[in-house]
């Protein structure tokens, strides 16, 4: 009933994704011919989510309570913006239920992020840079945050070693950022690609990080070599 609802609402969206079929390389039209088919667009367009990721964060966090009233969130790659729609709602940065305590979300990215009321957006911001550091000290309560989720990845380049390689070294650069903003006993929520230096990572999450597991969300593609490490009870490390 749930996905015979949807294909009738978004007909007319389908009929117009087919039309743009037409001119477009093999790849694209490949790629078109997915989201026509991808239940969780339909259903990011139908709860008004800005894209299917946000599925993968709420299917987290409905399990893992990441995601808490009151808590202060960095999202760090946040364009356009769909994990922090969903850490606005969990967290109450709108102040959508008065009685529960009001949290904080800052977004961080390269690109442009669309404004979205509850969440304070940093746009054309490097999350290395030493200057979006001092922001995010200034913007935190008490320079703190309860959770740091990251769903960035580079520009696909074709390779895919250098492109997994590339990932895992933006990965690492958040353990930098927790050391500053992270407060004891938080959270870190990071996309990777699996492959050979994986271990590497988890390795390094671990030594400042008192749990670490590995997820695979129901909404990432099954073919994606995409995954999730979700590390807990930060802990900083002794110089």
């Amino acid at each position: 009933m749930w996905m015979f609802s949807l294909q009738r609402r978004y007909l007319h969206s389908s009929l117009c994704l087919m039309k743009k079929l037409k001119g477009k390389t093999p790849a694209e039209q490949r790629w078109l011919r997915r989201q026509l088919k991808d239940p969780y667009v339909k259903a990011s367009q139908a709860q008004n989510f800005r894209c299917r990721s946000a599925f993968k964060l709420l299917e987290i966090d409905d399990k893992f309570r990441l995601l808490q009233p009151g808590y202060a969130v960095v999202d760090c790659g946040a364009a356009p913006g769909a994990w922090s729609q969903v850490a606005v709602q969990r967290v109450n940065s709108a102040v959508t239920d008065p009685e529960l305590p009001r949290g904080m979300v800052v977004g961080i990215d390269l690109l442009n992020i669309p404004p979205l009321d509850g969440a304070h957006f940093l746009s054309s911001c490097d999350v290395t840079d030493p200057a979006t550091h001092a922001k995010l000290l200034e913007l935190l309560p008490h320079g703190k945050a309860h959770v740091i989720l990251s769903d960035m990845a580079p520009n696909a380049s074709g390779f895919r070693e250098m492109d997994h390689e590339r990932l895992i070294t933006m990965c690492l650069s958040l353990i930098d950022l927790a050391e500053k903003i992270l407060q004891p006993q938080g959270s870190l929520l990071c996309k990777y690609w699996d492959g050979i230096l994986a271990h590497k990572l988890q390795e390094t999450l671990s030594s400042v990080f008192s749990s670490v597991r590995t997820l695979k969300p129901d909404s990432s593609r099954k073919d994606s070599a995409e995954r999730y490490f979700l590390a807990r009870m930060f802990r900083r490390p002794v110089n």
